[in-house]
């Protein structure tokens, strides 16, 4: 059952959440699933954090960004595809490769780092077009 990608703003409250059209996607296991970004493939999700109030992927990035991982709010998911196991992203490649560096899983429990990557994600210019 895919989604469709819609045009959406994220906002402060949701940069964290999926959007509502998405129904409940962490009850699904998405590890592995590719993700595209708006200029193409970014990686695959290595894992998933659902349990806390801060949702987000760690995306694999293989060799595009030096074989580095990066942390991906859940806010910008603009789409996902179960059938072809594909998530698609409201920004750039270049926009996520600037993001603030993802080092260590520790970083995923740090209120500082997150709050950067809340602010990084919520100063893109949002509600892009399909």
């Amino acid at each position: 059952m895919p989604a469709t990608q819609k045009e959406y703003t994220v906002t402060v409250d949701r940069i964290w959440s999926y959007a509502p059209e998405f129904g409940h996607p962490e009850a699904h296991e998405l590890t592995g699933y590719s993700v595209e970004a708006t200029d193409g493939t970014i990686g695959h999700v290595d894992r998933q954090a659902d349990d806390s109030g801060m949702r987000h992927l760690i995306v694999d990035t293989g060799v595009w960004v030096f074989g580095k991982s990066v942390l991906v709010p859940v806010g910008v998911v603009a789409g996902i595809d179960t059938e072809s196991q594909k998530i698609t992203v409201s920004c750039t490649r270049e926009e996520i490769k600037s993001a603030p560096v993802f080092k260590t899983d520790r970083e995923t429990f740090d209120p500082a780092y997150l709050a950067d990557v809340g602010s990084y994600y919520r100063s893109l210019p949002a509600g892009r077009p399909d």
